[in-house]
């Protein structure tokens, strides 16, 4: 198997298990905060499920971003597309967004906005952090 393959797997299999405890919490402060919140068994495992699954794409797919061969631009395209997908299917599937035309633009929207100001203070940061060491080695 492809050693990117299995560092994918690896990656995620590693950090999955964050999205049903971070989706606990969150559920855990709706019911302290929301008058009658309450969610039927099928709502909470598909939660779980979706959350899951999603923590899992989201470490798994940086693995793109350690591609040498890959340009940044190609590492980068298969990183948002991957997480894109993940995000707006479990949004979908737990129907935190309704499936309809303009809402899906504005998650698209708000979410590529996210994604390159993540995206460009972590490349700055790394940058900077790369041009501080390699001065030091001078």
């Amino acid at each position: 198997m492809n050693k990117y393959v299995k560092e994918f797997f690896h990656r995620g299999l590693m950090f999955s298990g964050f999205g049903p405890i971070i989706l606990g919490i969150i559920y855990f402060i709706l019911s302290k905060t929301v008058d009658n919140f309450a969610l039927s068994g099928g709502e909470v495992l598909a939660g779980i499920v979706s959350t899951y699954l999603l923590a899992f794409v989201q470490a798994g797919a940086t693995v793109f971003n350690q591609i040498e061969h890959w340009s940044t631009g190609k590492s980068l395209l298969c990183h948002l597309s991957t997480i894109y997908v993940a995000y707006s299917l479990c949004y979908v599937a737990n129907t935190w967004i309704p499936f309809e035309p303009k809402v899906l633009w504005i998650f698209t929207i708000i979410f590529m906005i996210v994604y390159f100001v993540v995206w460009g203070i972590v490349y700055i940061s790394i940058k900077a952090t790369s041009k501080n060491f390699n001065a030091k080695l001078k």
